[in-house]
């Protein structure tokens, strides 16, 4: 995709460069190298070899407009002082995903064959065009064999466990292949099919889970397999339809921030969901139809046991509710302390942009980063390109003043000298400005700030010369900026649109106002766990984070619509039973024990399979990757345990019958939609309690 900042400083700069320096229009790269020996990267030797590697890789690919080596008599700049450390640049006539898959492997086995790196001679490749990235496909099987086993554990029965997981390949392999079409359609990032991946596995394996569990219920409870069938759909599928709403809802909303590599983001990640939805109300029932009673066939004796009694009163997540409702102050202010602890993080949280000083430290981006680092100092890797328009032929003496000022700033290691499109008549003109700090240290993220409004302002003032700011760090501040103007909008919108959905469907209004809190709750103690390990540093190199810095820019914005989605599946699917039971007894104490008895196996298995499922993505290269995929893992993880397992009940006990009052006026001018259905199990028996447990809840009533 093209990378794009309508209406920003660091887009203007790229739009400028690129309608009057066609040449810089498409990516660089660089080939950094060490030198050891005598004479360092000026021994002849040295020379030779590099010269020859440069040559060789001007012929690799057809894409490689031109090479800016460190021998050119103007090239003394890119050789470090002490002569150890040199780079050559390389000019793409494209930007880096445009080029042929094998483009820049050629061009990195053409420059290692004639340079012939040795114990004397590193050679390193920098830039965007050589980052490996990894494709969906590779830790994901992981994912997969984790959810087999948690599946297991929870049916008690293979076939059981082999819908879930037939549901979610089926989903993710039509998912994909969709995306793959919406790339000629609109622009699509590069990770979108590892988001969607990602999501649609977790979703999948859930929304089948769901439907498989009800489903087995019915059949334990007598019903035919055909009546087994409708009641599964027509209770947990309609949930299901239900949540994947939200979810899609809450992705979609990512058009808010009026970036197009978001909006891809959103609308595969949603295509995966939708996907999965359609699967888990049409084939899944098909299936379930075909397997009738053998669904518990090549059952686990011990595990299928366990299964079947999880959901009767008078079992562990029965007792749990029960003790919680005794007790709901201390619970709920124990929990929320907790989640309050967690989220504290979140107000040091600083955003950026991840760099290849991310990279794992193995990779030869990384290896590069650090060569310039050593060699140039750390602002090297992030240079700041200022790209100006001329009004008239004197105003080039104007950018050499400018030059000069910004030389003088402390922030600044050095400043390239003026090169202007057209020497006999010079429109456009362009400097390159390299930081003391590194492009994710703050520091560098002020100086760009300084330097726009104190040096760069003042010094064309006057004059009709107009300069724009972009490079790594600019764009940084600008994504940072952009992203932070609209996300308030984005926020209030998504939370806005799933509190009228929840309301609708429960008939209630503290229920859905106390979803949202509950959810912004989790998914701020999930934002502080990624500021304290990606930014603090705590447990990276546990992660294989290549170094500690600022949050990815737009993962904040990625997570909240992801999680505040998936956190309203499992709101959906529990409070969805609490309801039924709630409509059929009246009773809100026993309604809520009974529905947490009835979902608390299934939702704890769900988590556990998306957390393992996420947990994966940490072990992908990208820091992207690591970041989303932890962010998910611990959001779920704290939602399915903290908030559904003891703050639910605990606020459900406190608000007593509260919990189901809606104005009237409002309740007659609201449609009527049923997650639960037509089905309450009747005709089965209700879940059986003796009559102490029974007289006991009543006096406590």
């Amino acid at each position: 995709t093209t990378f794009s900042l309508p209406g920003t400083e660091s887009q203007r700069a790229f739009d400028l460069l690129k309608a009057k320096f066609p040449a810089r229009s498409g990516d660089t790269a660089q080939i950094v190298f060490a030198a050891r020996g005598p004479g360092g990267v000026r021994a002849p030797g040295v020379q030779a070899r590099m010269e020859s590697a440069f040559a060789a890789a001007k012929r690799a690919s057809s894409h490689v407009s031109a090479i800016a080596d460190p021998y050119r008599p103007e090239g003394e700049r890119q050789i470090s002082s002490d002569g150890s450390v040199a780079f050559a640049t390389i000019q793409l006539d494209v930007r880096f995903n445009s080029l042929p898959k094998d483009a820049a492997s050629n061009i990195q086995d053409a420059v290692v064959r004639a340079a012939h790196p040795d114990a004397g001679l590193d050679v390193e490749f920098g830039g965007n065009a050589f980052t490996k990235r990894t494709p969906p496909g590779g830790t994901e099987a992981v994912g997969f064999l984790a959810a087999v086993a948690i599946l297991l554990i929870a049916f008690g029965s293979v076939l059981a466990m082999f819908l879930p997981i037939f549901i979610a390949i089926v989903a993710i392999v039509i998912g994909l292949g969709l995306i793959g079409l919406l790339a000629n359609v609109m622009q699509v990032v590069s990770f979108t099919g590892l988001i969607a991946a990602m999501i649609g596995i977790g979703v999948g394996i859930d929304y089948a889970l769901f439907i498989v569990t009800r489903f087995r219920h019915g059949l334990h409870d007598g019903m035919e397999p055909a009546d087994a069938v409708a009641t599964a759909i027509d209770t947990s599928g309609r949930a299901v339809l239900f949540a994947g709403c939200t979810v899609v809802i809450a992705l979609m909303g990512m058009w808010i921030m009026g970036l197009s590599f978001v909006n891809s983001l959103a609308v595969g990640a949603a295509l995966a969901v939708l996907i999965t939805m359609f699967a888990s109300v049409t084939l899944l029932p098909a299936m379930l139809g075909f397997c009738g009673r053998n669904i518990d066939k090549w059952h686990l004796p011990a595990l299928h046991r366990a299964a079947a009694a999880a959901h009767e009163r008078g079992g562990f997540w029965y007792r749990w509710s029960r003790r919680i409702q005794r007790r709901p102050w201390p619970f709920a202010l124990v929990a929320l302390a907790l989640l309050l602890v967690l989220a504290f993080p979140v107000t040091h949280l600083r955003l950026g942009n991840p760099d290849a000083g991310n990279d794992p430290p193995a990779s030869t981006t990384r290896k590069a980063y650090d060569l310039l680092s050593k060699g140039f100092g750390p602002g090297y890797n992030g240079a700041l390109t200022l790209a100006a328009s001329l009004g008239q032929p004197g105003d080039v003496a104007v950018m050499q003043r400018l030059a000069g000022a910004l030389a003088r700033d402390p922030g600044v290691a050095s400043v390239g000298r003026v090169a202007v499109n057209n020497p006999a008549d010079p429109t456009a003109a362009t400097i390159s400005v390299i930081p003391t700090t590194s492009p994710q240290d703050a520091r560098t993220a002020t100086l760009v700030r300084h330097l726009r409004r104190d040096v760069i302002a003042p010094a064309v003032a006057g004059t009709d010369v107009t300069v724009h700011s972009g490079g790594n760090a600019a764009i940084a501040i600008d994504l940072t900026k952009k992203l932070s103007s609209r996300l308030p909008w984005f926020f209030g919108a998504v939370i806005a649109l799933s509190f009228i959905l929840l309301m609708v469907v429960f008939r209630s209004l503290l229920v859905p106002l106390k979803a949202a809190l509950m959810n912004v709750f989790s998914i701020a103690a999930s934002f502080g766990i990624l500021v304290a390990v990606f930014q603090w540093g705590w447990g990276a190199s546990l992660l294989g984070i290549g170094k500690k810095g600022p949050i990815v820019a737009f993962s904040p914005m990625m997570l909240f619509a992801i999680l505040f989605g998936l956190s309203m599946d499992y709101e959906v699917f529990l409070l969805s039973r609490v309801k039924e039971e709630h409509d059929r007894t009246g009773d809100n104490g026993l309604a809520v024990a009974d529905g947490l008895a009835a979902t608390a196996r299934v939702i704890t298995a769900a988590a556990a399979i998306m957390v393992a499922v996420f947990l994966t993505f940490v072990f992908q290269t990208e820091v992207t990757a690591k970041l989303i995929g932890l962010g998910l893992a611990c959001a779920i993880l704290i939602d399915a345990t903290v908030v559904r397992m003891v703050l639910v009940p605990a606020t459900m006990e406190l608000l007593g019958e509260a919990n189901w009052w809606l104005p009237r006026w409002l309740e007659r001018r609201l449609p009527n939609i049923s997650v639960e259905g037509s089905h309450h199990d009747a005709g089965a028996p209700a879940l059986v309690h003796d009559d102490k447990e029974a007289a006991g809840a009543g006096a406590r009533r």
